[in-house]
């Protein structure tokens, strides 16, 4: 506690006071209880001041601070008790005082009577101006620092004997206690708003970074970017301005203003020649702050908006200014310079985003231009990978390709995987091709398209008169290739009664034709290829295992059209130019939202699917741009693979059960089963054991 110093009047009462030294002292504890219970300044003065007033007579009360570094008084409180709350303060230089003279010299001041007070006459006048005659102040200091003064006054003279004035700088030194510990509160609130609102602008910048990151959409991005720093710098209207291309003149491109009268609004356009305050900081690159109650040359647009406070930031990056960031204010509160000085970080973030998005849109114009361009043939592409009806260059296909040169050179059997329309007979002939059989045939047999009683002589052949209808000899297929390439495609359709004969060509290269026991000999290679899992087909006891083995020496995996995004361009040039050369058209430009149209639809068909739209596409087409029927995309079927297919097996033995329902069972004869299907009894009863064909016999009739 700060000892009580010597005290300084020009005429003291000597006279005891009216209350005793125990009221006093009671009085001191509860000032000390009663400002130890506050933190909020104005709290704490007007609880001080209630219990002081019970032991000291004064009819007005003042508390202040005095800042050395800027010479001025800072008013806490300024109370007349008979008007029961707060006066203005004083407007007095400090250097006129009493607050000032009793920090200077840390000692109380007494003036009995301000009637013949010489000194601080602006301040005697104010005082006697509101009714007093009698002054007391105080210094209010700590063991760390001089605070300022507080003051008691009376409207009587000479109110304040020594008495009086003892304990008043008790409770000084209470006071000056609990207002350092307020201000030191005050100045931890202050400060923990700042680094609140330093950590919410950094967060701000974050925020534009991820938005320039994350969106090129130039109109999208800087509204998101005007929402966040409307929020952050609470203010009512952000928005930004860019050069109008056409007319030179800078046009609103987006605005975050949710209670604006209308008046500002996006693509209105503002002259870059006229002397308002933002064509004034577009033109000089200089930050505009302007508080329409200090100055009239506020914009014409803002002050129809009832906009108060307004500042224009540059947009510029590379020493070019590339548009406007505004910030708006209904209430009548500045920009600060910390503000402006936060803003033009901002407006930096805010200019990359705009030169990025500018830049973007510039690339997507060039796009744009060379999808006007012709189309073009992709022989170069398709000779640089030796490959020449392959068309594409995605990492995906390359991969593939790289597969098939290092198998094509070797005499294994290649099993080629894909969901149907992906090419896979283009596969096998790439591998053909490749190989050192490229001179001899390369023959392919649809497995699935053929019925399953002709696949074993189309395999095989046959002699004449083996079967009904073989009025002469054929020669299979596997004897026509003969030192070259046989082709099996949708291999896991071949029934299981066929399936030893294939495995035996495999292995022994060996066969006998249908109605012949004369063994021929084959050196055909096999490329087989399948849209099904035979690996699954193998558990169901649909496929052969040992078939299954012999056929999977060496995998390939044909990827559907869906993860070869990138080859969709060239595929739909390649075919426009086939079609358009085939039709005697002059198709020769794809536009961009078709392209990109095509590049992301998911192509159930795969390639397929996609000849066949290019087809329908350039016939449609009557002029020199593909119209692609985008509409059509929508109502195509669903891919293959989710939907049921019913095998060729399955069909024959609903077939047959349907004929034989219709006939009551009945096999022989002109109206049974066998006469109906175009077969022999015989024929057809070994077809329905084949595929467990029974009929459920009738129940005993139950007895009376």
């Amino acid at each position: 506690m700060v000892a009580t110093p010597s005290i300084r009047v020009t005429s003291l009462s000597e006279a005891p006071s009216q209350y005793s030294l125990s009221e006093r002292y009671e009085a001191l504890i509860r000032v000390s209880q009663a400002i130890g219970a506050h933190r909020d300044p104005k709290d704490l003065f007007h609880a001080m001041a209630t219990e002081m007033h019970r032991v000291v007579q004064f009819d007005g009360i003042a508390v202040a601070q005095y800042d050395e570094a800027s010479n001025e008084i800072v008013w806490s409180t300024c109370e007349v008790c008979s008007e029961q709350g707060p006066i203005a303060p004083p407007d007095i230089p400090a250097d006129e005082t009493i607050t000032k003279w009793v920090y200077q010299r840390q000692e109380p001041l007494v003036i009995p009577s301000l009637d013949r007070e010489k000194r601080f006459p602006r301040m005697i006048a104010f005082l006697k101006e509101k009714g007093f005659q009698s002054v007391c102040a105080l210094p209010l200091t700590t063991v760390h620092r001089p605070i300022g003064s507080i003051a008691v006054a009376s409207k009587r003279g000479d109110a304040y004997c020594k008495e009086e004035v003892r304990f008043l700088s008790l409770v000084a030194d209470q006071a000056a206690l609990a207002v350092d510990d307020a201000l030191n509160f005050e100045a931890s609130q202050i400060a923990q708003t700042a680094l609140q609102r330093k950590n919410d602008r950094l967060k701000l910048l974050l925020e534009v970074n991820n938005t320039i990151v994350s969106n090129l959409e130039l109109r999208d991005l800087l509204r998101a970017i005007s929402a966040s720093i409307r929020s952050i710098m609470q203010c009512d209207g952000v928005g930004v301005a860019l050069p109008n291309i056409e007319s030179k003149h800078l046009q609103v491109y987006a605005l975050d203003f949710p209670n604006n009268k209308g008046v500002v609004r996006e693509e209105i356009v503002i002259a870059t020649d006229e002397d308002s305050p933002g064509a004034r900081a577009f033109r000089t690159g200089e930050p505009v702050n302007i508080l329409r109650a200090e100055s009239d040359r506020v914009d014409p647009l803002a002050a129809a908006e009832g906009v108060q406070a307004l500042c224009h930031i540059p947009l510029i990056s590379r020493n070019r200014t590339l548009g406007l960031l505004s910030l708006a204010r209904l209430a009548p509160v500045p920009f600060s310079p910390r503000d402006l000085e936060f803003l033009t970080l901002v407006s930096n973030q805010v200019a990359i985003a705009v030169e990025n998005a500018l830049a973007y849109r510039e690339i997507a114009e060039l796009k744009d231009r060379l999808a006007q361009e012709k189309v073009y043939l992709e022989d170069e592409i398709r000779s640089e990978l030796n490959f020449e009806e392959i068309v594409g260059r995605s990492s995906t296909l390359r991969s593939l390709l790289q597969e098939i040169e290092t198998v094509a050179p070797t005499d294994s059997t290649v099993l080629i995987y894909g969901e149907t329309g992906t090419g896979k007979e283009l596969i096998a002939r790439a591998i053909h091709n490749l190989s050192a059989r490229r001179k001899s045939s390369f023959v392919k047999l649809n497995c699935a398209a053929i019925p399953t009683g002709l696949l074993e002589s189309e395999m095989f052949g046959h002699e004449k008169g083996a079967f009904t209808g073989a009025v002469a000899q054929r020669i299979g297929r596997f004897e026509l290739a003969n030192r070259g390439t046989v082709f099996l495609d949708e291999i896991g359709e071949i029934p299981l009664e066929l399936q030893p004969k294939l495995l035996r060509v495999l292995q022994e290269r060996e066969f006998e034709r249908l109605g012949s026991s004369r063994t021929l000999r084959t050196d055909a290679r096999l490329i087989a290829a399948t849209n099904r899992d035979l690996g699954v087909m193998v558990e169901e006891q649909k496929f052969r295992a040992d078939l299954f083995y012999r056929l999977n020496v060496f995998p390939v995996l044909v990827p559907p059209l869906r993860e070869r995004q990138d080859d969709i361009p060239l595929l739909v040039r390649h075919f426009v130019q086939q079609f358009a050369r085939r039709m005697g058209k002059a198709v020769d430009t794809v536009p961009t939202e078709t392209m990109n149209a095509l590049v992301h639809y998911h192509w159930p068909g795969n390639i397929r699917e996609l000849q066949n739209l290019v087809e329908r596409a350039v016939i449609l087409s009557t002029g020199p741009i593909l119209k692609v029927p985008l509409n059509d995309l929508q109502a195509l079927p669903a891919p293959a693979a989710a939907r049921k297919i019913e095998t060729l097996e399955e069909a024959e033995r609903r077939h047959i059960l349907e004929a034989l329902d219709a006939s009551a069972w009945v096999i022989s004869g002109p109206n049974g089963a066998a006469a109906s299907l175009g077969l022999k009894r015989s024929t057809l009863q070994a077809r329905m054991d084949k595929l467990g064909i029974r009929r459920a016999r009738a129940a005993a009739p139950s007895p009376r």
